[in-house]
């Protein structure tokens, strides 16, 4: 009854606390993407024949490397979620960024006394830890953003990812050309460490249990999302509810077809640019940046957007986010249809093409990555898990499906085959969360709640 009676008064301030946790998460997350990608460049100057101390890895020992990471990145993903609802976001982001951080300090050193076996080990190893982070962050997201500032905060946050990305690409050869590739892993582990000290001083796990946020902020962020007069117990997961709940499996449907489409491009992109177009991508580091670049550009005008609309309720919150994700994956669609039919020695255009397929998926942003927390607040975590260990089991099978396609690498009617199938997962995927997907809070959000205090009454 009390909280009915409370007025959502936006705080005075421009700049709150949840801005600094909000700030936080988002650089959490660029440190982490630059940690995932770093092996990708710096393994480049490690095999480097022209340099000392270069090491002799064939390609299939290098792809071995470079897919070592998500063998353990997938393992943690649901109990991610678990973990986080139980003792909350901020330990498990801590542990996952410190941990990166200790092994990317460590990776030089091994390599020279463990060689490629070893390199492995620690890449799976951050691979596992990085489990954590995305049922983390949504979680914390769920505590600590308003409904109101949730489209812009949670993309803000989320772009972090890609920049990191772009940002790793194109620093990498600088550092390793002026320091040599073992400044790269110290670089990012030594940033690591510095945030990691930071956020045990200014992180907390909700503004319940923050000792620098003010009274009215608390108020205004606790009204928003209900929680006034309301205790943060850990709930019992309605499993069963959770996978026979159609709005959810529309969702674990579309994240699986991101991913097939980021990945598909992440992985064979390089390759197409090389073998089809003739230029090498991935000698040159702002190119390779460029459409991340655009992608964490383009996310801030979708969010805005996406909040405003929602303002003016000129859509519900369903039909926003299911237009914000059909921007990121029927735009892709068509783009891809197109840079399939560029001609050898265009480059401008591939390069410009390519930018518009990975920019126009920022809408999955403020899509079906916020869905999570919409339909069950109480769970976003544990369900980000769930989603996000499908979609990455997909983030192994695609490069594969792909390399099953591809049995002559410069033969561009393969590579439109390559392209025709990401354009119609993206497509197919989506459709089926645009009829069967929902933003509207399910009913078994609540019922562990109801049945807990059944028990007790008996």
């Amino acid at each position: 009854m009390g909280s009915e009676e409370i007025v959502i008064k936006k705080p005075k301030s421009v700049l709150g606390v949840r801005h600094v946790q909000v700030f936080m998460l988002f650089m959490a997350l660029v440190l982490a993407f630059a940690m995932r990608v770093n092996m990708s460049m710096a393994i480049v100057a490690m095999t480097d024949k022209n340099q000392e101390n270069s090491f002799d890895w064939n390609m299939q020992v290098q792809s071995v490397i470079l897919s070592s990471f998500f063998w353990g990145y997938i393992v943690l993903q649901i109990p991610g979620g678990e973990l986080a609802a139980k003792f909350g976001g901020m330990v498990l982001v801590t542990i996952c960024i410190g941990v990166n951080a200790a092994v990317s300090l460590l990776i030089p050193l091994g390599s020279y006394y463990g060689g490629w076996k070893l390199i492995c080990a620690c890449r799976v190893l951050q691979g596992l830890s990085q489990g954590f982070i995305f049922p983390s962050v949504h979680n914390l997201i769920g505590k600590w953003v308003p409904l109101e500032e949730k489209s812009r905060l949670g993309t803000l946050i989320y772009a972090g990812c890609q920049l990191g990305t772009a940002l790793q690409l194109m620093v990498s050869g600088f550092i390793a050309e002026a320091w040599g590739w073992p400044a790269i892993f110290y670089a990012n582990g030594t940033l690591g460490v510095l945030w990691v000290v930071a956020y045990v001083f200014l992180g907390a796990d909700s503004p319940r249990t923050s000792r620098m946020i003010g009274e009215d902020e608390r108020i205004y962020i606790q009204s928003s999302l209900g929680h006034i007069g309301t205790e943060h117990k850990k709930l019992a997961t309605p499993w069963k509810a959770i996978f026979t709940s159609l709005p959810f499996i529309s969702l674990i449907v579309t994240h699986c077809g991101q991913n097939w489409g980021f990945w598909t491009l992440m992985t064979e992109m390089p390759s197409y640019m090389k073998q089809v177009l003739g230029v090498d991508i991935k000698a040159n580091g702002v190119m390779s940046a460029l459409p991340y670049l655009a992608m964490y550009m383009l996310s801030f005008p979708i969010g805005f957007a996406s909040d405003y609309i929602l303002k003016k309720k000129w859509l519900s919150i369903t039909a926003c986010r299911k237009v914000s994700n059909s921007l990121g994956q029927w735009g892709p669609a068509l783009a891809l249809i197109g840079l399939s039919y560029v001609p050898a020695g265009h480059v401008a255009l591939a390069v410009a093409l390519l930018t518009v397929v990975v920019g126009l998926n920022a809408g999955h942003y403020t899509g079906f990555l916020i869905v999570h927390i919409d339909m069950a607040p109480n769970f976003a975590g544990t369900l980000m898990g769930i989603t996000n260990c499908f979609a990455n089991c997909i983030s192994i099978v695609a490069p594969l499906a792909a390399g099953a396609m591809l049995t002559d690498e410069t033969d561009p009617n393969q590579w439109r085959t390559v392209f025709y199938v990401s354009s119609a997962i993206y497509f197919s995927f989506n459709l089926f969360f645009v009829i069967f997907g929902s933003c509207e809070k399910q009913v078994w959000n609540d019922v562990p709640e109801d049945k807990d205090e059944e028990k007790s009454a008996k």
